[in-house]
């Protein structure tokens, strides 16, 4: 049984649900690795595999004591709430710096990725053939996902569906970037800029007493996306829950392995030297309903050794690697 959590301790796991929720929007970046590096990856999939039928009986029999226990709701709502409030808060700060110093930004993501392989992979263990088979594997898939062509945007609620669970990966899969997943399927303007926008504009319409919103077709559109996407994605949240709980318990050291592998392979997604190609219809540049124009990939390429700018994004490498040190020793001080 676990011992209950001090003020402190619930609030180190609120800041850690703000930090995977600002990772979850930016595309290479996976909240599942920051979930995995502070420490409480496991805890959060136990913690949603927890949402079952017995959970739903407890719930349907006005029990509410014991489902809030079973299902460890006071740790989901903190991580969860961070996550949500980050989405509006701390990542906005964040869509800051990637506009105005973005090689810098993906210099110390991808600073921290590296530390982030060294954390994980310290305590690991044996390296048997089995386990540096899964790790290959893992870095394979984590490469090969960086370098596909993205689709075209597509609103069929049925694919929404699948986007949602697909997108909320990023969140149970370390190294699987749900944003970037988005990117390639084409759809993550239409379901983390466009719809997201329109729910907020509806929402404060709604709160100042404009009804007259819910009468146009186009806010209604945006409605039932934005909500078959949310349906998709807490769906996502707990079948993949169950499935990776079921090889955590009994094949720890290989799922460990291949996601030591899929993080290292992300790295190409983050590769702070990248330039954005702009989608285009037509060679005519296409914007998102704020006027940004949208990213459809990037072009890699290798940094210029003489350039000042390089060597400052260098120095935010090592600031990120420092960053997930500094958490380490941290955390050893602790115990």
């Amino acid at each position: 049984m676990q011992k209950p959590r001090s003020f402190l301790e619930k609030t180190y796991l609120f800041l850690k649900g703000l930090a995977m929720g600002a990772a979850n929007k930016v595309p290479g970046v996976s909240g599942g690795t920051v979930s995995f590096v502070f420490g409480f990856y496991e805890e959060l999939i136990y913690s949603f595999k927890k949402i079952n039928l017995v959970a739903f009986k407890l719930l349907i029999n006005r029990r509410y004591k014991s489902f809030f226990k079973y299902i460890n709701a006071e740790f989901l709502l903190l991580i969860m709430g961070g996550s949500i409030f980050s989405y509006f808060s701390i990542s906005l700060v964040l869509d800051y710096f990637l506009d105005n110093y973005e090689l810098y930004v993906w210099s110390w993501f991808f600073g921290m990725i590296i530390g982030s392989i060294y954390y994980i992979g310290k305590d690991f263990g044996e390296w048997n053939n089995t386990n540096i088979i899964s790790l290959i594997t893992g870095a394979v898939i984590g490469i090969g996902i960086s370098f596909l062509e993205p689709a075209r945007e597509n609103d069929n609620l049925w694919f929404v569906f699948v986007c949602g669970i697909i997108g909320v990966s990023g969140m149970t899969l370390p190294g699987l970037s749900g944003s970037f997943i988005l990117i390639l399927l084409g759809n993550y303007v239409l379901l983390l800029v466009d719809s997201v926008n329109e729910l907020l504009y509806i929402m404060s319409n709604l709160v100042i007493g404009n009804f007259d919103i819910l009468q146009e077709p186009e806010k209604i559109r945006y409605l039932k996306i934005i909500s078959v996407f949310t349906a998709g994605s807490l769906f996502g949240l707990v079948s993949i829950s169950h499935l990776l709980g079921y090889v955590l318990k009994r094949y720890h050291s290989i799922v460990t392995a291949v996601i030591i592998g899929f993080i290292t392979g992300s790295l190409g997604i983050v590769w702070p030297w990248k330039k954005a190609v702009f989608l285009q219809n037509n060679n005519t540049l296409l914007f998102d309903k704020k006027g940004n124009k949208i990213v459809e990939n990037y072009n890699r390429y290798l940094p210029d050794l003489t350039s000042a700018e390089t060597w400052y994004a260098g120095f935010y490498i090592i600031l990120g690697i420092a960053l997930i040190l500094i958490i380490d020793f941290y955390g050893r001080k602790k115990k």
